[in-house]
């Protein structure tokens, strides 16, 4: 049994709410343990992102155009 807490409603296109009946059927879990299974992954996505751009931060800023410059004058593009 699912030791989730919160009740929310989340609304999903047919396709999309079928596609999840169909993957929690084959794997023995609630649709609301893969969808907060899949805002876990995304907010850790998230965080990973915010740790690199704090590690960047003293990072030299270079503009569009420099780094088009750049790639074609190492034959990148």
């Amino acid at each position: 049994m699912s030791t989730l807490t919160k009740r929310s409603t989340v609304y999903f296109k047919p396709e999309i709410h079928q596609a999840l009946k169909v993957r929690a059927a084959s794997s023995q879990l609630s649709i609301s343990e893969i969808v907060d299974e899949a805002v876990r992954v995304l907010m850790s996505e998230d965080q990973e992102d915010l740790e690199a751009f704090k590690n960047r931060v003293n990072e030299e800023e270079i503009s569009y155009e420099a780094l088009l410059n750049d790639l074609k004058k190492h034959g990148k593009i």
